[in-house]
C-alpha cells in the first residue's frame, strides 16, 4: 500500500466521523467512507514476480499498450512503447531494467487526455534515464486528464534493481518507455501489461561469455 492512500482514507474517515457527530445520522457519512475504501484500493501496491533473464526489459507500469513503434531521436533510433493507465490500474511505477539513474528531468505542462498522441509532448511529465553499461532505457511519466501529480522517488546516482519501485502517477495517466532500437519486442498493441512482471522486450547481451539465465525474483 502506498502511504498516500492511508492519508486520503484517514482524512475521509475523519470527515465521516464529524458528519455523524454533527448530524446524528450515519447515512450522510457513507459517501466519505466509500471514498476512503476506494483510495485504499486505488493506492494498492501488490508484490510482483520480477523476471531476471539477461537483457529483459520489464514494463514500468500496469495498463494497456497503446503504441509500439520505432522512432528517430537526437540520440538515434529508439523503440518506443506507450502504456495507458486508467483509474482502475495500479499506479506504482517500476524500473524496467537494473542500472544507475543518470538523469531525472521534470517538465511542467498541460493535463490533456493521456490517450492523445501529443500528450507525451504537451502534458506535465517526468523523465528518468537508467543505464547499465550495456544499454539505456528512458521512462517518461506523463500526467493525464485526471492525474494532477507525478511522484518520482529516485535521483541521479541511484542504483536500481529491475522491477524496483521508482514512483507513481496519481489517477489516469500514461508512461512511455524508450529502449534500444535493436530490442526484440515481446508485446503487441492493445495488450495489457503488469508493472515489473511483463517483459516488454529483450535486448541482445554483448559478452564474450555465455550468459546463464537467472531465476525470477519473487517479492516478499
Amino acid at each position: 500500500m502506498v502511504r498516500d492512500g492511508l492519508f486520503y482514507a484517514l482524512g475521509l474517515l475523519v470527515v465521516a466521523a464529524l458528519l455523524w457527530k454533527l448530524t446524528g445520522s450515519m447515512g450522510i457519512g457513507i459517501i466519505p467512507v466509500l471514498l476512503a475504501v476506494f483510495f485504499l484500493w486505488f493506492f494498492r501496491d501488490p508484490s510482483r514476480r520480477i523476471p531476471a533473464g539477461p537483457g529483459e526489459i520489464v514494463s514500468p507500469a500496469d495498463g494497456k499498450v497503446t503504441e509500439a513503434e520505432w522512432i528517430e531521436t537526437p540520440d538515434g533510433s529508439r523503440l518506443r512503447l506507450s502504456i495507458f493507465l486508467n483509474v482502475f490500474d495500479v499506479h506504482v511505477n517500476r524500473s524496467p531494467i537494473e542500472g544507475t539513474v543518470t538523469n531525472v528531468s521534470y517538465k511542467q505542462g498541460l493535463f490533456l487526455n493521456a490517450m492523445r498522441a501529443d500528450s507525451n509532448v504537451l502534458n506535465e511529465q517526468n523523465v528518468v534515464v537508467i543505464e547499465n553499461g550495456e544499454h539505456s532505457v528512458q521512462v517518461k511519466q506523463i500526467a493525464g486528464l485526471l492525474a494532477r501529480r507525478i511522484v518520482c522517488k529516485v535521483k541521479p546516482g541511484d542504483v536500481l534493481q529491475r522491477g524496483q519501485r521508482i514512483g507513481l502517477i496519481k489517477f489516469g495517466s500514461r508512461v512511455d518507455v524508450l529502449m534500444p532500437a535493436n530490442a526484440n519486442l515481446r508485446v503487441r498493441r492493445g495488450q495489457s501489461v503488469k508493472g515489473g512482471s511483463t517483459v516488454l522486450a529483450v535486448v541482445p547481451v554483448h559478452s564474450d561469455m555465455p550468459v546463464k539465465p537467472i531465476a525470477p525474483v519473487v517479492e516478499a
